[in-house]
Formats: structure tokens, C-alpha cells, sequence
């Protein structure tokens, strides 16, 4: 079986095509066909060896949280069928290694179908991006009028976060560079400020009381906590835990805890056929040439997820 993977950690050259024995599924996983994989910054994060001595399976390290594909076996006590055309969140951390392969097994309940009048391409951009963004809100716990503030807002957590977050009633203040605005209002936020070291500044600007959450997608950390009213609350995706401030609620976004939920990962691909959720593919590349997708996720200012085809 042909993978993705890392034997030595380093910068885009260590991704290299490796042959892996086929997996199988036990009780309670599946086998997907993987056709897509998407490129997140956990990816590369991996490759340069950030995760050390989390990996739980052996080198080669095979990269990648997303995927979508077909199932093509199943173990004892699951519901799916050999055939369906489905999307997966993937732990690479975990025994079974990551995305990047023609082939993997994942628990049964780390698996939806994918939104009707998709393809695979577009809908491995959404399970790992999606979840992150649903936690977040759910950390938060906003009720319909209140507000939250969104950074990275137009990358594809920040993206998420604002649109579900306009699906619940929230009002949303989210950041932009001056070529984003048109993106992040289409969106749908309801004011966008400039995005820079000084957006806490900018949001207060709009809402002098302070935002009553904030979901961090551009990793500022302390940087907003300016922007958040007393008692308020701050979703960050990158572990960060304070100091904090004025009695504001600091809550680390892990998804690794949302990866068995089925019933969220289903909702999310309800809400990407009803519209709610847009799907952003910035462009694909052959398994061959992952280390230029790395690259270019690297150089920033992508809009949509890079996307491995298989």
C-alpha cells in the first residue's frame, strides 16, 4: 500500500512515498479507499517532528487528519457498508498513523457520508477543520445575540467558526486582511476589521463593552484578550493557557476529543448540503508532490484547503 510518510524528521523534502503493509479493520473500525486527503498545519507540524514522542505508531510517520474516500472493508459491529462514499477525521498521533495513504482504518464513529452534491475533494476539507470549529463554539457556549470576535477568519477554521456561528444567531466580529474582506463578509460576519497585532484594539472599536468570546484561529493568544469583556471567553486551537485576565475563561480547543463524535461530524455534513458551511479547496496536488503542497501551505496567504489526491 502506498503512503505518505516521514522517516526523518525535517522541512517538505522528508515527506517521501513509502510502501506499507494493507491494514484491516477490527470491531468497530472501517477500511476507507482513500481518493483526498487535505493539508492542515498539524501536517506539517509533524513532519518537522513537533510531536515527538506522541506518535504512537512506528517510522514511517504518515502524516494528515482529513480524509474521504470509499469504504472498502468492515470489521465486526458497525453500520457501514462496503461501498459507501464517506469522510474521516484521523489521529496521527494515534496506533493506526494518518491520512496520507491509499488505504486506513478508523473507528466506525469517526466517519459521516459525504455532503450530498460533493466530491471527495471537497469534503476532506471539512471533518478535522469543522470539528475545531464546532468544539470552539461549544466551549464558548454563546446564546443567539451575543457576540463573538473571530481571528484568522479567513482560513478554514476561522471560515467555519464564522459561518456556524451565524447559523446560531451570533453576532460576529471577525479580522481580514484588506484582500479577504470581500471573503470573510461573504462569509457572513457582520463587521470585519483589519486583522494585525492591533485587532483587539479594532474590535473594541466596534463593540467598546468587549466581545462576549473570542475564537482565535490566528494563534495571537494574549495579543486579544484585550478585545474580550470581563468574564468573557477565549477559544485557542494551539494549547496556549494563559495568563489570563479580568476574569476572562481560556478554553484550549483540543479536536482529538471530538473525534469519535459521529453525531457532530453528521451535523456538520447536514449543514454543508443545506449551505450553512462553505467548502474551499485552493487547489490539488498528486501523492508524488506533497512536498510542494507542504510548501505552499507554508507560504501562507492560501484561501481554502490544499488537497492530496489519491
Amino acid at each position: 500500500m502506498k503512503a505518505i510518510g516521514v522517516r526523518n524528521f525535517g522541512g517538505p523534502e522528508a515527506l517521501e512515498i513509502v510502501d506499507l503493509p494493507e491494514p484491516h479493520p477490527g470491531p468497530g473500525q472501517v477500511r476507507i479507499r482513500v481518493r483526498a486527503v487535505a493539508v492542515n498545519p498539524t501536517d506539517t507540524a509533524l513532519r518537522a517532528g513537533s510531536y515527538g514522542s506522541r506518535l504512537g505508531s512506528p517510522s514511517p510517520h504518515v502524516p494528515g487528519m482529513d480524509a474521504a474516500g470509499e469504504i472498502d472493508e468492515v470489521g465486526e459491529d458497525t453500520d457501514w457498508q462496503v461501498g459507501n462514499q464517506v469522510m474521516a477525521i484521523v489521529l496521527p498521533t494515534g496506533p493506526l498513523g494518518g491520512a496520507y495513504a491509499e488505504q486506513i482504518v478508523v473507528p466506525a464513529a469517526s466517519v459521516a457520508r459525504i455532503p450530498a452534491g460533493s466530491d471527495f475533494v471537497r469534503a476532506c476539507t471539512l471533518p478535522m477543520n469543522g470539528l475545531t470549529a464546532r468544539a470552539s463554539l461549544d466551549q464558548l457556549a454563546l446564546t443567539p445575540g451575543q457576540s463573538l470576535a473571530v481571528t484568522g477568519s479567513a482560513g478554514a477554521y476561522g471560515g467555519y467558526v464564522v459561518q456556524l456561528a451565524k447559523a446560531e444567531g451570533l453576532h460576529v466580529i471577525a479580522d481580514a486582511s484588506q484582500a479577504d474582506v470581500a471573503l470573510v463578509s461573504k462569509l457572513g460576519a457582520d463587521v470585519v476589521v483589519a486583522r494585525g497585532d492591533d485587532v483587539a484594539s479594532h474590535i473594541r472599536e466596534q463593540l467598546p463593552t468587549g466581545v462576549d468570546g473570542l475564537a482565535d484561529g490566528a494563534v495571537q493568544d494574549g495579543a486579544v484578550l484585550g478585545a474580550i469583556r470581563d468574564g468573557g471567553g477565549l477559544a485557542v486551537v494551539r494549547g496556549w493557557s494563559g495568563p489570563s485576565e479580568r476574569g476572562i475563561t481560556i478554553h484550549g480547543t483540543m479536536v482529538s476529543k471530538y473525534a469519535l463524535n459521529r453525531a457532530a461530524l453528521d451535523r456538520l455534513r447536514q449543514q454543508a448540503e443545506d449551505g450553512t458551511l462553505t467548502l474551499r479547496v485552493a487547489r490539488t496536488y498528486p501523492p508524488d508532490q506533497a512536498a510542494d503542497a507542504h510548501r505552499q501551505l507554508e507560504a501562507g496567504g492560501t484561501r481554502g484547503r490544499i488537497v492530496i489526491e489519491f
